[in-house]
C-alpha cells in the first residue's frame, strides 16, 4: 500500500547551536524533512517539491519533535532516536536512510561500509548519492558517513557544522588540515 501524504505539515524555523534549522511536521508528530538554515521562501518550495499537495502551516513542532531536539542539543545523544520519521525517496535512498539511523552515537562509517552493510559492496557511490539528497538531516544521521580514510566529506550543511555535530557525539575522524572557517 502507497504512502499517503500528510494532510497539513507544520513549518518552524528551530533554534540550534549550528544555526536554525528547518523543521516540516505532519500532523501526527512524525518528522517529514529538516534542513539546515535558509530563506523560508527556499525551505517552502522544498517542502512543496515533496509534498505538493499537503496544505503548509508555520507554527511550533510537537513535543515528539522538540523535546527531543533540545536533549540532544543539551547532550543526550541517544535523544534523537525517540524522533519518528518518514521522507519522500526511492526504495534504495530509503534503506540507505535506514542505515543511517543504524550508526550509533560517536561512531562514523565510510559510504563503502554502508554499501557492505546493505548487500552492495560495489555501490558506494549510490550510497553518497542517497546519503547526500537525505531529507532528514541531524535526526537521519548523514553527518555519520565520512571518507574511507577517516577525512571529512562533503555535507549540506557544510563541513564546519558536520564537524560540530561529529564533536559533540564523541566521534572520532581525521580533521581537516585547512580551517573550515
Amino acid at each position: 500500500m502507497p504512502e499517503q501524504p500528510p494532510e497539513i505539515l507544520t513549518l518552524e524555523r528551530y533554534p540550534s547551536p549550528i544555526d536554525g534549522l528547518w523543521l516540516a511536521v505532519d500532523g501526527a508528530g512524525v518528522l517529514r524533512l529538516l534542513h539546515f538554515d535558509r530563506p523560508a521562501d527556499d525551505f517552502v518550495a522544498t517542502v512543496r517539491r515533496a509534498y505538493p499537495r499537503a496544505d503548509l502551516i508555520m507554527g511550533r513542532a510537537p513535543p515528539s519533535v522538540r523535546e527531543p531536539l533540545d536533549a540532544y542539543f543539551a547532550g543526550d545523544l541517544a535523544a534523537l532516536e525517540r524522533i519518528p520519521v518518514q521522507a519522500v525517496g526511492s526504495e534504495f535512498q530509503k534503506s540507505v536512510w535506514g542505515q543511517l539511523r543504524q550508526i550509533p552515537v560517536g561512531q562514523t562509517l565510510s559510504y563503502g561500509a554502508v554499501a557492505r552493510r546493505l548487500g552492495k559492496p560495489d555501490a558506494s557511490r549510490a550510497v553518497g548519492l542517497a546519503n547526500g539528497s537525505n531529507p532528514i538531516a541531524v535526526v537521519v544521521p548523514c553527518h555519520r558517513v565520512i571518507g574511507a580514510d577517516g577525512s571529512l566529506t562533503g555535507f549540506g550543511g557544510g563541513l564546519p557544522r558536520k564537524k560540530w555535530l561529529l564533536e559533540h557525539e564523541g566521534a572520532h575522524f581525521v580533521p581537516p588540515t585547512a580551517s573550515l572557517f
